[in-house]
């Protein structure tokens, strides 16, 4: 019962528009059978502003009709965005990297790397910094995949001292 109220708006509109026609051209007909203008004005006022008045209303439910039917599925697709976000936020961090595992950024693991687009980046690069949980993987597999070591944390160069975390205050140490 509900789908038949939810139509109604877009078929009156359509019933209005079409009466509206009806009586644009019985006003015009009626206007047409008389040579003397003034003899003329009760039809086309009749049937020609009132017809007109009555396309427009129709046009007006027509447009609001579709208005509804457009925010309906606009809610609806809201909606199954919030539930695959939902869904997502509940999976966690989950590694996209074919189950490596992932690392908080700022701590480093031996001989883990963070791939990027282009290059890959040790945990605790400068670039990674507020990101929050990354997905890992060893350096070997990356440059397999044609990854090249970052310029800023020099990630292939595995003789450099592993970075501390961050600290509070946001400078960095290195490990000697």
């Amino acid at each position: 019962m509900k789908l038949r109220w939810s139509q109604l708006g877009g078929q009156m509109g359509i019933g209005l528009g079409l009466l509206g026609l009806l009586l644009v051209f019985l006003g015009w007909n009626g206007a047409a059978s008389y040579d003397r203008v003034p003899a003329q004005f009760p039809y086309l006022i009749s049937g020609g502003i009132a017809g007109l008045s009555l396309v427009v209303l129709g046009a007006a439910l027509l447009i609001v009709q579709n208005a509804r039917r457009d925010r309906a599925a606009l809610q609806q697709t809201v909606a199954e965005l919030r539930v695959a976000v939902e869904r997502l936020a509940s999976a966690g961090a989950a590694p996209a990297n074919g189950g490596a595992g992932g690392v908080l950024a700022g701590v480093d693991v031996p001989g883990m790397v963070v791939a990027g687009t282009t290059s890959y980046h040790r945990p605790s690069c400068r670039l990674l910094e507020g990101r929050g949980v990354l997905p890992t993987m060893p350096a070997g597999q990356a440059e397999g995949q044609g990854l090249s070591p970052c310029r800023i944390c020099d990630a292939g160069d595995d003789t450099l001292p592993v970075a501390e975390p961050v600290e509070a205050g946001g400078s960095r140490r290195r490990r000697r």
